[in-house]
């Protein structure tokens, strides 16, 4: 089906957009001009909404805005934001009452013209996207990043061509209700995480699974075996599984064995690279390229694999080298809103660090991060909703170096600086999310740059 094809099977239809976050926004414009019978809900205010709101009310669309924007949804098709969970009692209702209920991700899994590689995991996984993305490109592909990082891709479906690949990320909130799989899929592991929205672990877990278990079925799908919850997916996944792995051999997929990275299939294993030719830090990322060989592996050339690895710098907000002062490293890490991906980032270094945490809870317990913390931190500096449940867990597990709590973000870094000496790390890894104080993670980054890059 072609888009074209897809937006006028809306017509005559009512049609209601939930959420007008970022990924929605090209969607709501597509339907505009498709002249679709359409109304917008959103739980903020038309003024929060901006010129969004306006642009709607003069297309003559219906916008229904505040605390009860789920109430009462008369609609024949629901396109649900990522952040709408569909568990909704007013979702429900209207599904109950004879909605369809989709999303602009599973829209673009309808018309998308060319093979679909997904990424989904609790860490590594815009890393990982973005690595295959750029392995490709290497070998001479045409190539389109999206899902839950890059430009929103439902409206441009038209200007792809059947060679060419979409490269997507997907969140367990996009994968919750998604009713097709991808030509290839990799899960990079799976932790408690949003778990203050999930209802509980199962869920979470299951929308994970979710990118393998509609048809049809990938022809690929590869797991990483050193992840319990991952390593059990095996027995649904199919065929074509591969696995990666920094602990074991592996016979079809990616492995780690005396410092060097082998890929394999059948059990044939061949040496790609060392790893510590990878150009970015840290342990996590050996095995976000793993995931990224096992997946490639045969149909992308060694070279071109390879030579990502050597040159990519890695992705903004993820371990990001800010700039070094007076032989002070300043590294920005704001993408890690959980307990698990704070731990990957203080294990990347081969010293301790000054730690810069806290932010809104996700209802994830912090335990296992106050272990890395005694093992891994110089000094730790909490600021946000969650400082003091950190600063506790770090007593807890045995820290005993200062804890430094600031209310204020820009205090709380100004603090770290302070602290800081020729030959220290200091490192923004919240280990939470910004919504506290900021929209979003990139937000957060940004900001922490601007103070850095503001220390004389």
């Amino acid at each position: 089906m072609t888009l074209s094809q897809y937006t006028d099977s809306l017509r005559g239809k009512r049609v209601t957009v939930l959420g007008l976050g970022v990924s929605n926004r090209p969607l709501v414009r597509l339907l505009m001009g498709a002249g679709v019978d359409l109304t917008v809900r959103d739980a903020a205010s038309p003024d929060k909404l901006g010129d969004i709101a306006t642009e709607l009310l003069e297309h003559g669309c219906r916008v229904i805005t505040g605390e009860d924007y789920l109430k009462d949804i008369d609609a024949d098709v629901i396109f649900r934001s990522p952040g709408v969970m569909p568990h909704e009692p007013g979702i429900l209702e209207a599904v109950k009452n004879g909605a369809v209920l989709t999303s602009e991700m599973e829209a673009f899994f309808e018309v998308c013209p060319c093979g679909i590689i997904a990424v989904t995991g609790s860490d590594g996984k815009t890393t990982t996207t973005t690595v295959i993305s750029e392995m490709l490109k290497a070998d001479g592909r045409t190539v389109h990043v999206g899902g839950n990082i890059g430009t929103p891709l439902l409206d441009r479906a038209d200007t792809m061509g059947p060679e060419d690949v979409a490269v997507l990320e997907l969140s367990s909130f996009q994968l919750m209700t998604m009713k097709k799989s991808p030509d290839m899929a990799l899960v990079t592991n799976v932790a408690p995480n949003h778990l203050d929205k999930h209802r509980d672990m199962d869920e979470y877990v299951n929308a994970k699974k979710n990118i393998f278990q509609n048809p049809p079925h990938p022809k690929v799908v590869v797991l990483n075996a050193d992840n319990d919850i991952t390593r059990s997916f095996a027995a649904s996944a199919g065929e074509g599984t591969r696995f990666f792995s920094r602990r074991d051999v592996v016979e079809n997929g990616a492995f780690c064995d005396d410092g060097a990275i082998y890929a394999s299939l059948s059990g044939k294993a061949e040496k790609i690279m060392d790893a510590k030719d990878i150009f970015i830090p840290g342990q996590h990322n050996v095995e976000n390229y793993l995931g990224a060989f096992a997946l490639l592996y045969g149909q992308v050339k060694n070279e071109s694999m390879v030579s990502t690895a050597r040159t990519f710098r890695g992705v903004e907000h993820r371990i990001e080298l800010v700039r070094e002062l007076r032989g002070v490293k300043y590294y920005n890490d704001s993408i890690a809103s959980s307990p698990s991906r704070t731990r990957a980032g203080l294990r990347s270094f081969d010293r301790k660090v000054i730690l810069i945490a806290g932010g809104k809870d996700k209802g994830v317990p912090f335990d296992s991060l106050g272990e890395d913390i005694r093992e891994h931190v110089k000094t730790l500096v909490l600021t946000g909703l969650t400082a003091d449940k950190i600063g506790k867990a770090a007593v807890d597990a045995g820290f005993t170096g200062p804890i430094i709590k600031k209310d204020d973000f820009r205090d709380a870094v100004l603090a770290a600086a302070a602290a800081a000496e020729e030959g220290d790390v200091v490192i923004l890894s919240p280990a939470c999310t910004s919504f506290d104080r900021f929209r979003n993670f990139a937000e957060r980054g940004n900001y922490f740059k601007e103070i850095v890059m503001g220390l004389a």
